[in-house]
């Protein structure tokens, strides 16, 4: 940004001498417009990232729901499947944490959609040996567990602002700074008390928008509050792997 205004300001000085009486004044009312887009554009793309970020805490407690009833309702079943489903989703509330703090992703969701399989396999004998009202609503849940597996994938993953929003955004703001540096060196004058606050305060609000739009790599991450206090409540013999 600063750059862009460099370039605009160099541009203004090279041909203030061939400016005409109204140039200020035109040039002053496209500052103003092109920051009021600029700002438009920010506020949207901000509003994207934020809501997607929001999005995202909610699959956590919405997964940590589906699973904690998925385990508390392995009390259903016979005793061979109760104890192995149990321990299956103690197993898989570890990978989902370790998955949260980890960048090594590919492997944790290669092990996530393993224990789905064996928990499938586990709760389908299950309905199969005993068909009851029991042995469905288990199934219900870690069917749940499975589908709440995806959805949290896809908003974590793939959901992110288009690309093509960011080349609209880079594109406007770029304009806008090369204006700006237009006016001030029409002047003659940089103004950077003025001019260096105002691309910091852009530079900050993009960078927010940044860190907002990659939850695995960025300084703001998704609290996983939730899944901890299932972990921690999952019993007395299981110890919870994240502080």
């Amino acid at each position: 940004m600063m750059a862009f205004g460099e370039i605009g300001y160099q541009f203004g000085v090279r041909t203030r001498t061939r400016r005409d009486e109204d140039a200020m004044a035109s040039l002053g009312s496209m500052v103003g417009g092109l920051l009021a887009m600029a700002a438009f554009v920010l506020a949207f793309t901000f509003s994207m990232a934020s809501s997607q970020n929001d999005q995202r805490k909610q699959d956590v407690l919405q997964e940590a729901n589906s699973i904690g009833t998925a385990y508390l309702r392995a009390d259903l079943l016979d005793q061979q499947y109760k104890t192995e489903v149990k321990r299956l989703l103690q197993d898989y509330v570890d990978v989902r944490l370790e998955a949260a703090n980890t960048r090594n992703l590919n492997a944790l969701i290669a092990e996530s959609v393993e224990l789905h399989s064996l928990l499938w396999a586990q709760v389908s004998a299950a309905a199969i040996a005993r068909p009851n009202t029991n042995t469905s609503l288990v199934v219900q849940s870690v069917n749940d567990v499975i589908d709440m597996h995806e959805k949290r994938l896809t908003d974590a993953l793939r959901n992110r602002i288009p690309g093509i929003v960011w080349i609209a955004l880079s594109a406007i703001i770029a304009l806008t700074m090369i204006t700006l540096g237009t006016q001030a060196g029409f002047t003659g004058k940089r103004r950077l008390v003025a001019t260096i606050p105002l691309i910091l305060a852009f530079a900050v609000l993009m960078t927010l928008v940044v860190d907002l739009n990659r939850p695995q790599s960025g300084l703001i991450k998704v609290s996983q509050q939730s899944m901890i206090d299932l972990q921690n409540s999952m019993g007395p013999n299981h110890a919870p792997t994240v502080e």
